[in-house]
């Protein structure tokens, strides 16, 4: 049954609801993005689907393909840049407060958010391509915090595109537990009004990720090629 939201067009909410899916993976990579089917998915006629794609296009989370659209998937040489926006658009959440004396993170916003990354710890996580999710939210919750939700919203749509390659940083044990600590300092420090040092400690991070996820895309494009090249 289709996910309704209180308020806005039947376009809007069919737009809300396939971003979310698209977001979330809950849609394959491959599969094609019809418009009978999604009518059907979300119980609307094509015409609201066929106003949602075009947004979606637009925004990025859609791609056109041989025989129609498709969840957008990044290539490795796009990944740099998208990484060089991340970092730039997180980044400026710290720097502003940082620049302004009466600014400050919101402890209303990040504390919660802090307290189920310390219950995280606590609990050990397998590894876990999912995990990716959790990760998102904290870092949004995070920029959020800075007090411009701009930059958050922003930063939501480039999460969606390096989502799909960022899940191979959490498929081992030394990954998982890096980046829970990792985060629960960089929010310790932003709370703390540490900011010079929640800044470093950001930037350290999201870098690490980069050059991990970027390594093992690298390393699974090759295989795919690989076995490609063996097939019957």
């Amino acid at each position: 049954m289709a996910r309704r939201e209180p308020a806005g067009s039947l376009s809007d909410q069919v737009y809300l609801s396939l971003r979310t899916d698209l977001m979330s993976g809950r849609i394959p990579p491959g599969q094609r993005l019809g418009e009978e089917r999604l009518a059907d998915t979300y119980g609307v006629s094509r015409t609201p689907v066929r106003e949602a794609l075009a947004r979606l296009l637009a925004d990025g989370l859609v791609q056109r393909d041989v025989g129609g659209l498709f969840p957008y998937r990044p290539r490795i040489d796009e990944l740099a840049g998208l990484y060089e926006l991340r970092i730039t658009l997180e980044l400026q959440g710290i720097a502003r407060v940082r620049a302004d004396e009466s600014l400050s993170h919101d402890p209303d916003v990040l504390g919660p958010e802090l307290e189920r990354w310390y219950a995280l710890r606590k609990e050990n996580p397998e590894p876990d391509a999912g995990f990716v999710a959790l990760d998102e939210q904290f870092h949004t919750v995070l920029l959020r915090s800075a007090g411009n939700r701009a930059l958050s919203d922003a930063l939501v749509n480039v999460n969606a595109k390096v989502r799909p390659v960022r899940m191979f940083d959490y498929l081992t044990p030394d990954r998982m537990s890096a980046t829970i600590d990792e985060h629960i300092a960089v929010a310790e420090f932003a709370l703390d009004g540490k900011l010079d040092t929640a800044y470093d400690t950001l930037l350290a991070h999201i870098s690490e990720s980069r050059e991990v996820v970027i390594e093992r895309a690298e390393q699974a494009l090759s295989l795919a090629r690989m076995a490609w090249a063996i097939r019957d």
